[in-house]
């Protein structure tokens, strides 16, 4: 059997890779090692379990919360939230554990389970081995200990999740956003009651897209993926800016009054320095990943704003901030984590802090992202190659070595084993998209003859 767990939880088809029964096991074997089941005696250890709208969630909801309580947890119910609602509502709550059912920006028919820990944080791959090894172990016939009588876990509704999460959100935030126009398109997901709560009690006057989930139409031509509905409607209303999620909305991307779009880089870059002049940004110092765009980088530079990579994935990019001590980090596809106010990214919290600082300086969400200029690039997906030679091929290493020489200062070359897939991307940045276009094409097929 090949791992559960991906980058993000263990995700699939609902019903077919994801089924019921593996929700349930899985629960059972979290409750084990997150909650330590049968360690403590009297100890009765407590879950916050939240989902985002997909009808999958229904009954994957019930076989998750079957599981737990069947271990012996005690079951918070906090029913459609974000996750980071569900993240803070563990950490906050002193739950030992949290469960979010969601596949984030993935087609309703996905779904995914997602843990956390003590305090609301992400699992490390240790613990999510030890999870999957006590699954299997329980799959392939040991039978589970499960208590009996009175140490059985009991289930409630902890209805009062939504207006605790909404008031933390407004709470840390450093100014109002009064007279501010926005537009939000919450995909129909999971932020689509809380995200519009919390921009209008701080002030904003809103106009909201994707805010109808029915169960089937999350991420369905809308949201943080799609960005041509908000794009319109900003300029069709005379917006200042629109905030757009993804179905968990633990993502945000945004369009200026112009409809342009703003990335996560330079969402990150905007934020970065309206950390740094209200002192929040520790060490002057952003955390984000090899993929982030050179323009970001040389904008930091400039800014006086030291920059820290880590591998792609939004959970290296918080094991760095967490090791190190800093504030703010995130990626490109919007994934941003103030670490301040929330364990992991924060789609809500993100366009709040984002207005925020166009409420409080006067300037336009244009003018703000400005502060950095995205450099063209172009990424190639070369297929059916050796990819684990990709760091051993000494044709290819000196490919790119001329590559890099051709490019200078204001370009970068980048190639990046697939983790799914047996291919290799090629990503290439430079000041002139021509140039890109014809660097990355060289490069991709000098990968073909090296590795194919």
């Amino acid at each position: 059997m090949g791992r559960l767990f991906g980058t993000d939880g263990v995700r699939g088809v609902a019903n077919a890779d994801l089924t019921a029964e593996l929700a349930l096991g899985l629960s059972v074997a979290a409750a084990h090692v997150l909650a330590e089941v049968g360690t403590f005696e009297g100890h009765r250890p407590t879950a916050v379990v939240g989902r985002d709208p997909r009808a999958s969630g229904e009954f994957l909801e019930a076989a998750v919360v079957a599981g737990l309580a069947s271990a012996g947890v005690d079951v918070l119910r906090v029913g459609v939230l974000p996750t980071p609602a569900v993240a803070y509502l563990t950490g906050a709550l002193g739950a030992d554990l949290g469960v979010m059912l969601s596949a984030s920006h993935n087609a309703m028919p996905d779904n995914g389970v997602k843990f956390f820990a003590r305090g609301g944080h992400k699992l490390a791959d240790e613990l999510e081995d030890r999870i999957e090894s006590i699954y299997e172990e329980h799959r392939t016939g040991a039978p589970w200990q499960r208590p009996t009588g009175a140490g059985v876990g009991r289930v409630s509704s902890y209805d009062e999740g939504f207006d605790r999460y909404v008031a933390h959100l407004i709470g840390v935030l450093p100014n109002r956003l009064d007279g501010l126009k926005i537009v939000l398109d919450e995909a129909h997901g999971a932020a689509a009651r809380v995200s519009p709560e919390a921009f209008a009690r701080a002030g904003a006057e809103i106009i909201t897209l994707g805010a109808e989930p029915d169960g089937l139409n999350i991420n369905d031509g809308c949201g943080s993926t799609h960005l041509g509905l908000l794009r319109a409607a900003v300029v069709e209303h005379g917006a200042d800016l629109g905030i757009a999620h993804d179905g968990d909305a633990d993502r945000c991307l945004a369009v200026d009054h112009t409809g342009a779009e703003v990335d996560g880089d330079q969402i990150l870059a905007v934020l970065a320095l309206a950390m740094r002049d209200r002192d929040a940004l520790r060490g002057d110092t952003v955390v984000a990943t090899v993929m982030s765009n050179l323009g970001f980088k040389l904008a930091m530079e400039a800014q006086g704003v030291s920059l820290v990579q880590t591998a792609v994935g939004d959970r290296y990019v918080l094991e760095s901030m967490k090791e190190h001590g800093y504030a703010l980090g995130g990626e490109q596809s919007g994934h941003v984590i103030i670490l301040d106010h929330a364990t992991t990214g924060d789609g809500t919290l993100t366009g709040l802090m984002l207005a925020a600082r166009v409420a409080a300086t006067g300037r336009s969400l244009r003018e703000l992202a400005g502060v950095m200029e995205r450099l063209p690039q172009v990424l190639i997906n070369v297929p059916d190659v050796d990819k684990s030679r990709v760091s051993t091929s000494a044709e290819l290493a000196a490919a790119v070595t001329e590559a890099e020489r051709q490019l200078g200062a204001t370009g970068r070359v980048l190639l990046r084993s697939s983790g799914t897939e047996p291919l290799v991307r090629v990503m290439v940045e430079a000041a002139d998209i021509e140039q890109a276009r014809a660097v990355a094409g060289r490069l991709a097929d000098v990968v073909k003859s090296a590795l194919g």
